[in-house]
């Protein structure tokens, strides 16, 4: 990578990593807060921004602007599993039917596979047991039928993600 693309990559990543700061931080309004989320911001892109972006022909910031549109779906998802697994729990008959599922994604992507792991890892009653980057293929244990067809039938999930890092799914 050239120069110019290594300063390109670092002010992305310092954006990005300023722009998270002042989302958990609650104290914005302190000139000593800021400062400190400008080079807390600015030591975190020097030494990662490599690892984010590797250039301007990943088209970063388009994937990154689907991203930012995928995170309010996920959470949606969230929120409708924490539902599904209360109500699981809570009913007189509990009914829960662990499984363990293995399917093959399209997705080869680091950045896409590793989303797709945590995306369903932070889905409740979804936890991702292995990812197999050279095949695409996951091992998830889910705690019943439903969610577990989720993954396997609709595949939803799986095509935002590519959605997201622009790969075919």
């Amino acid at each position: 990578m050239n120069h110019r693309g290594k300063g390109f990559g670092f002010l992305i990543t310092f954006i990005l990593m300023f722009l998270f700061w002042i989302f958990l931080s609650e104290q914005i309004s302190s000139p000593f807060h800021l400062i400190a989320g400008v080079i807390s911001s600015a030591l975190v892109a020097f030494l990662s921004h490599d690892l984010l972006v590797k250039g301007k022909s990943e088209k970063i910031l388009l994937k990154s602007w689907r991203l930012f549109r995928y995170i309010p779906w996920e959470l949606w998802q969230i929120v409708l599993a924490n539902i599904d697994v209360a109500y699981r729990v809570l009913h007189p008959k509990m009914p829960i039917d662990p499984c363990v599922i293995e399917f093959e994604t399209s997705l080869r992507g680091d950045f896409a596979l590793t989303t797709l792991a945590n995306s369903i890892t932070l889905t409740p009653g979804t936890i991702t047991i292995t990812v197999e980057p050279r095949n695409g293929k996951f091992q998830v244990h889910a705690i019943a039928k439903e969610p577990a067809d989720a993954l396997l039938v609709v595949q939803t999930m799986q095509k935002k993600v590519a959605e997201v890092f622009m790969e075919t799914n």
